[in-house]
């Protein structure tokens, strides 16, 4: 797969094919064509300053040689205009390129509110995709390599073309990262904690999926395939069974978990108890008893649920039980947060 990358990018840029180069693969998301100006802008200024600085060097080092045996170099004068100009160009351009990047950087933590949600899970040494609102999952399956013919395992990920896709991203073991380079997209994968992005995929077509970082003795063949598709094909995959379901109680088990874990002390029409009440809490920032505040989110859920006393809501005291992976696994504490989801939003996450 990556000698076919490599040649095929090879290829495309000398050939000329729109949308694509030696240096990356065709464009195949909105934020694509953001990315790669930024890219082509950082290596050509690169390319540019190094031939400078480079060819500065040869020079002086032909024109300021030992000519005669102990021939020594005129005094060396302080030029001010020079120093300023070496650190003020560089300093120019590094916040140029710092302004650049941020304004593509909030775009992308920035998802709008119709955002098809998906979980993306990683673990050793492949991945899970998760639709909580269509109650599927595609996990790996078996595939054979075309060039090599060893067997692996392969993840299907399908996504809408033209519709904004909201990645939750997580790990169960090691550090992993997802990455589609046809988006021009890569977000850690780490364990005990939700990392994302979203995207919109505009150019319906099968693309590669990597992990961008070493994560063990297979990591080479953490690998899938991104399905975009077009809505008549979206529509036959929503029927289909190409994904299993998810969880055969997913439409109420976020429900069965609160009422069997959560019920005793947090409400849901919004009147406190012994904690909080979980109506219209998700994304609102909360005031902690340390004068700190934090905004409700999947990692502050998670972490209230794996260490409670670790940040607590002023006006309430300490003491709710720590449920561990044991008392409630991964896929509990997201059917846990999916559903505190659905009771309502009390600030700007969506």
């Amino acid at each position: 797969m990556m000698r076919e990358f490599l040649t095929g990018g090879l290829l495309h840029g000398l050939l000329g094919e729109a949308q694509s180069s030696v240096w990356m693969p065709p464009e195949a998301s909105t934020f694509a064509s953001d990315m790669d100006p930024l890219f082509y802008f950082i290596l050509y200024l690169c390319a540019f300053f190094f031939v400078l600085l480079m060819g500065a060097t040869l020079w002086f080092s032909l024109k300021y040689r030992e000519k005669t045996p102990g021939q020594r170099t005129s005094p060396i004068k302080h030029n001010g205009r020079l120093e300023f100009l070496w650190s003020a160009i560089p300093t120019v351009l590094l916040v140029v390129i710092f302004a650049w990047g941020q304004k593509g950087f909030v775009s992308l933590a920035t998802p709008p509110a119709d955002a098809l949600d998906v979980r993306v899970t990683g673990q050793k040494w492949n991945w899970t995709i998760d639709y909580p609102g269509l109650n599927k999952s595609c996990g790996p399956t078996s595939v054979t390599d075309p060039v090599t013919g060893l067997q692996g395992l392969q993840t299907d990920f399908y996504v809408p073309a033209g519709q904004p896709v909201k990645l939750t991203i997580s790990a169960t073991d090691v550090l992993h990262s997802f990455y589609i380079p046809a988006f021009r997209l890569k977000r850690d994968a780490v364990p005990d904690r939700y990392t994302g992005y979203w995207f919109t995929a505009d150019e319906p077509g099968v693309y590669d999926l990597f992990c961008a970082e070493y994560c063990g003795q297979q990591h080479s063949e953490m690998r899938g395939r991104v399905h975009v598709l077009t809505d008549l094909e979206w529509r036959a995959f929503l029927k289909s069974s190409r994904c299993p379901t998810l969880n055969p109680d997913a439409d109420d088990y976020g429900e069965k978990l609160y009422e069997a874990n959560c019920k005793t002390c947090h409400t849901v029409d919004g009147s406190p108890k012994v904690g909080p009440s979980f109506k219209g809490i998700w994304g609102k920032t909360e005031s902690l008893a340390d004068g700190s505040t934090v905004v409700v989110d999947d990692n502050y859920v998670r972490e209230s649920l794996r260490n409670p006393n670790a940040k607590i809501v002023a006006g309430f005291a300490p003491g709710m039980s720590v449920f561990d992976s044991g008392k409630l696994d991964d896929r509990a504490v997201n059917a846990l947060i999916d559903f505190i989801k659905s009771l309502g939003e009390g600030g700007d996450i969506k």
